[in-house]
């Protein structure tokens, strides 16, 4: 591959890698060109995902990381940056979500969907920047949600973690814009995994209404994230950061 989106050379880490969407984006960025390492805490899944990226052909690592412990994160850039020999993008999209009444939540629910969410973001973009700064620069994606734009009923902490990540995102791009680094977020639609997938067999109203209301008349899957992660990823997005693009199927355009 060549031009602006080519990807060879460059090596990414995606967090929550190693299924659904993270998978999915991986996969696009190893079509790309880029090395892969695949970053999550569980190490079966984490080699899983690494067989299917090798048997694309691709290069790929797993690393097992916990996103909110310091130490563990530091390990996982060293042992990319010791084995793939650099890094020059993150993809941070490791998450979790608990729904039901705000009302209902403990505070260390709240605390564990605040800390792998938002805190995990930072963690991880913090983490990058020195190996950035000595490559002269470097990709930084984050991982949004409809809830970064609409409230849920039973998505409160969720809701407020990925409303955080894209002020995060704005501030870090203008934070890092003169160490050539770029930081956007994505921000997904309806997309079926297999977390969604539960909630949806549980409320297939619900299921019936997101699909009424997407112009593109179906929910996304995750292939549906690669290309805009690969744009934000290359040379193609240089003079674009801090921005929150919706892919969504036009769901967050329809009144």
């Amino acid at each position: 591959m060549s031009g602006l989106f080519d990807l060879s050379g460059r090596a990414a880490i995606v967090t929550g890698g190693n299924g659904g969407i993270g998978l999915g984006i991986a996969k696009g960025l190893a079509a790309a060109g880029a090395a892969v390492a695949v970053a999550g805490r569980d190490a079966t899944k984490n080699a899983a995902a690494v067989a299917e990226l090798e048997a694309l052909g691709a290069s790929a690592m797993a690393v097992e990381v916990d996103v909110v412990d310091e130490a563990s994160v530091a390990a996982m850039t060293e042992a990319v940056s010791r084995r793939l020999g650099r890094i020059d993008i993150l993809v941070a999209n490791a998450g979790i979500n608990i729904r039901k009444p705000p009302e209902t939540y403990s505070l260390a629910e709240w605390h564990k969907i605040i800390d792998i969410n938002l805190t995990g973001t930072f963690t991880c973009a913090t983490a990058v920047l020195p190996a950035f700064r000595q490559a002269g620069g470097g990709k930084i994606i984050t991982i949004g949600s409809m809830s970064s734009l609409f409230g849920g009923g039973v998505i409160a902490p969720y809701a407020a973690s990925k409303g955080g990540v894209v002020q995060l995102t704005k501030s870090l791009a203008v934070a890092w814009a003169g160490d050539n680094i770029q930081v956007n977020a994505i921000l997904p639609g309806f997309i079926d995994t297999d977390l969604t997938r539960e909630g949806r067999s549980s409320s297939p109203q619900m299921f019936a209404k997101i699909t009424e209301r997407t112009p593109a008349d179906r929910w996304g899957v995750p292939a549906d994230l690669a290309g805009t992660a690969v744009y934000l990823a290359s040379r193609a997005s240089d003079f674009v950061t801090g921005t929150a693009i919706p892919v969504d199927g036009g769901y967050a355009a329809q009144i």
